[in-house]
């Protein structure tokens, strides 16, 4: 378990920014392995999921659960993208989001980077898939910026 729980922060830690791994995973997260590879799967926190281990890259889709985790935790996370409140429900409800509305976005964002929407008070309100830079999501005025994958008030 121990060295399952140090291979998942440091994965943490490189996809979303040092320090980000102890804050996201606690010593009792619990790790669900794939049956058919025995490779991690899933990991949960009192029964909630965090995040998900992509088979193909080896990296984490956050849950939204995860995704307030890193957030609170005030861990310097660069996968933060900032949104105009006026836009927070049709977010959070999954719309995906556009330039025009990202407000800030870290510069260390690449395409196809796993990303944490908030509004202008720091609260979670999506997660997905950046399709622009982060550098581009601030200085482009059209165009989907992050497709979103899971929004905070979509059920499920």
């Amino acid at each position: 378990m121990e060295d399952a729980l140090r291979r998942i922060r440091s994965v943490a830690d490189y996809q979303f920014g040092k320090g980000v791994g102890e804050a996201l995973f606690p010593k009792n997260v619990e790790i669900a392995y794939s049956k058919r590879t025995g490779r991690i799967r899933y990991v949960f926190l009192s029964g909630k999921r965090l995040v998900t281990m992509r088979p193909m890259d080896g990296l984490f889709s956050l849950s939204i659960e995860g995704a307030r985790r890193i957030v609170e935790s005030g861990a310097p996370a660069k996968c933060i993208v900032t949104v105009k409140n006026d836009v927070s429900k049709f977010i959070a409800e999954g719309g995906d989001v556009f330039a025009v509305h990202v407000l800030k976005a870290n510069n260390e964002i690449r395409p196809k980077d796993e990303v944490i929407v908030v509004n202008e008070r720091g609260e979670v309100l999506a997660v997905g898939k950046a399709i622009l830079s982060g550098e581009e999501m601030t200085a482009f005025k059209a165009g989907v910026a992050v497709k979103v994958r899971r929004g905070s008030l979509e059920e499920g």
